[in-house]
């Protein structure tokens, strides 16, 4: 049949299919773009939250997280101020600020007492949470000024190789550098870092007092 003899009902038929094909060619291209879009925005989400938005993972914390966590040693012997031996784990039931040192206590031994002794004064009424632990590596006698300014603090006498296969050193120094903080269930679960920030330091105190508001006992 010739062009010619196609009534008009039948050439605009044809006339409408490549319209028609082409625009289910549009739409299905649509739906395919959507579906890439859809499955794509996760990793687009995740691509402009890292580069743009640029979050800040790991500022949360000032003091590094031990993980796992290291109970105190069920075997670990301190000699306490009145020179009777007793575990370690003795001292569970209360957050744990520790410094490890000699008992000759130098100047930066008497700045990490200082900081522990002022940042548990600053937690008010939750201080009796907080107890301040001295862990001294040697018998030796501790200077009178310092025995005066640190009543409050705990001063036992531990052996240094057990102290040190216990306590996570920072890297390049000694388990002396730092102080560490242990839960009241005894795990030992953050060391700070040398030279600490007291501000900084008192703020992670103060968040995990509020946030594990029913561990730890009063002194």
């Amino acid at each position: 049949m010739t062009e010619s003899n196609r009534s008009p009902q039948v050439r605009a038929s044809q006339a409408r299919a490549p319209q028609a094909q082409r625009g289910s060619w549009n739409k299905g291209r649509w739906m395919l773009l959507l579906i890439i879009g859809i499955c794509a925005a996760p990793v687009i989400a995740s691509y402009l939250t890292y580069y743009v938005i640029k979050p800040r993972g790991g500022e949360t914390n000032y003091g590094t997280l031990v993980e796992p966590q290291r109970p105190i040693p069920p075997q670990l012997r301190v000699t306490d101020e009145k020179g009777n031996e007793v575990l370690l784990s003795t001292l569970i039931g209360q957050w744990l600020m520790v410094s490890v040192d000699r008992s000759a206590c130098d100047d930066p031994c008497a700045k990490k007492l200082y900081f522990m002794r002022q940042v548990r004064l600053t937690q008010g009424a939750e201080r009796n949470r907080v107890q301040t632990v001295w862990l001294r590596t040697d018998a030796s006698p501790v200077p009178d000024k310092v025995l005066k300014a640190y009543e409050d603090t705990r001063i036992l006498v531990a052996d240094p190789a057990a102290l040190a296969s216990w306590l996570p050193a920072e890297t390049g120094l000694q388990d002396t550098a730092s102080i560490y903080l242990v839960d009241p269930n005894g795990n030992l679960m953050m060391r700070f870092p040398h030279d600490p920030d007291p501000s900084k330091l008192k703020a992670d105190l103060t968040k995990l007092l509020r946030i594990n508001t029913g561990l730890g006992k009063p002194s």
